[in-house]
């Protein structure tokens, strides 16, 4: 809550805190007033979808992939191959992808220069880095979440898939008449979760991967690193707070209307 607090005051740190003094909404005017925010809060919510959609689709095929895996050691070997991405930092990620998309002596330019073909200027190119960060994002968290699926997967009654057996369905057909209808709610769950952040772009990602690239703004600037920047180049706090309130009653706006959604269709699967 003083993050929040400190929006509206012209925080000084010789005044500290509870002394700076209260300056209204001025704030909120290097953010509003600018000709980016519109354009880099849609940006962070078109990721973010993308990003929701497209690793919470490839967590729950992961998942049911995994179940299906009858021998021990294999199952453990995927469950680990496909969880270990996790676990590497964003760090490491942003370095791996330079070696391979710069355009110099990027890997995947390099194979295409050895067939012939022209090379892509990945970095000077901004509209294939939506499609490109939704793949490195779901390749780093679809693992994490196909375990939350695999746990729920465990815990659907053995008796549904016997009875399924005995009238004949095949694997396909469980899958698509049990399994998935009663993954419903941990999906939903899942959602509403991820929702409640959807106006917070990963700083980590964005900033690891992208850096002070101004050629890919216009489709890779999120709220996250805009405040940033303005805070570096400034060294105001009550401007990133401003920002940090912005996303915060947004995010709550949002997950408010969702849940609404679902209480309305199903009251029992709702949070609240």
């Amino acid at each position: 809550m003083f993050g929040h607090v400190l929006a509206f005051k012209r925080y000084t740190v010789t005044k500290g805190f509870f002394n700076s003094p209260w300056c209204g909404l001025e704030n909120f005017k290097f953010f509003f007033g600018s000709n980016a925010w519109l354009q880099i809060t849609w940006n962070t919510l078109f990721l973010n979808v993308l990003f929701i959609t497209g690793t919470i689709l490839m967590a729950l095929v992961t998942a049911i992939f995994i179940n299906e895996i009858s021998n021990a050691f294999f199952k453990r070997v995927v469950q680990s191959f496909v969880f270990l991405p996790y676990f590497v930092s964003w760090l490491v990620v942003s370095l791996m992808v330079f070696a391979l998309l710069n355009g110099t002596d990027g890997m995947v330019n390099n194979m295409l220069k050895a067939r012939g073909w022209d090379s892509i200027p990945f970095y000077q190119t901004p509209g294939l880095w939506p499609a490109l960060l939704t793949f490195i994002y779901i390749w780093k968290f679809s693992g994490y979440y196909s375990i939350i699926f695999l746990a729920a997967i465990i815990g659907i009654s053995q008796d549904y898939y016997d009875s399924a057996n005995i009238d004949g369905a095949g694997k396909w057909k469980q899958i698509w008449y049990i399994t998935l209808p009663l993954l419903k709610p941990t999906v939903i769950t899942l959602l509403l979760l991820c929702i409640g952040r959807i106006f917070y772009g990963d700083f980590g990602m964005i900033y690891g991967i992208i850096g002070d690239n101004g050629v890919l703004f216009p489709t890779t600037d999120v709220i996250d690193t805009y405040s940033f920047r303005a805070l570096r180049q400034l060294g105001d706090f009550g401007m990133s707070s401003a920002v940090c309130l912005y996303q915060s009653a947004l995010g709550f706006l949002t997950i408010m209307i969702f849940n609404r959604v679902v209480k309305k269709n199903n009251p029992e699967q709702a949070l609240f």
